[in-house]
């Protein structure tokens, strides 16, 4: 439906559109790529793009999963995981591990990562990936809709208790380069992806009253 020059619709009567345009206007957004271990020891690794950062001190990272996957499953049972980057290099490997594997199945050596024990936490590291952050689980939420009724959809938020950075990606004084790592990011649609670059870099300083 359109009204005047916009297009309108409402989420719980459909859109109408070829896809879903809620992801491609909330984006591009930053992958949640999340490591993880059962109970048993075994691996899983997985990306989702509903991820970002909530808090500073402590440091607070989360992602959502529609239904209870393995990665909730296992977060749930260890109360531990670690979030790796996706850079440029590692997309077609991020991708991989979107596959829907049978459970069990170890996604590092499907896409031929690395892993690597965490400092900290059991989960393993993605030795590929430039920065990872090991966590430990603060809170796993069901969400629910307007009326209070709960959906299969899972928010999973941890803990950043310890940071692993490729000395290269510091400045001489320290300042992380963002650009430099050429962090991915998922766009809308089935396939869109975006990288980021130095050139469309502008800043803006918070005004002081």
């Amino acid at each position: 439906m359109s009204t005047d020059n916009r297009f309108f619709y409402e989420p719980s009567k459909g859109h109408g559109l070829p896809h879903n345009p809620l992801n491609a206007i909330i984006g591009p957004r930053p992958i949640g790529w999340i490591s993880s271990r059962n109970r048993q020891g075994q691996r899983n690794l997985a990306p989702y793009s509903f991820f970002n950062c909530f808090n500073y001190d402590p440091p607070i990272i989360g992602f959502a999963s529609t239904a209870w996957k393995d990665s909730v499953a296992n977060i749930d049972e260890t109360g531990e995981f670690v979030w790796n980057l996706t850079t440029r290099r590692l997309a077609e490997q991020m991708n991989l591990t979107s596959a829907p594997l049978p459970r069990g199945t170890d996604e590092f050596e499907f896409a031929g990562l690395t892993p690597v024990a965490g400092n900290i936490v059991a989960a393993d590291r993605v030795a590929e990936s430039p920065v990872n952050f090991e966590c430990k689980l603060t809170q796993c939420i069901q969400l629910t809709d307007a009326n209070g009724d709960k959906i299969d959809t899972w928010l999973v938020l941890g803990e950043v208790v310890a940071v692993h950075i490729e000395k290269h990606l510091l400045s001489a004084e320290g300042v992380y380069q963002t650009a430099l790592a050429e962090p991915v990011l998922r766009a809308g649609g089935p396939s869109a992806y975006y990288g980021i670059s130095d050139e469309q870099r502008f800043d803006l300083h918070r005004p002081t009253l």
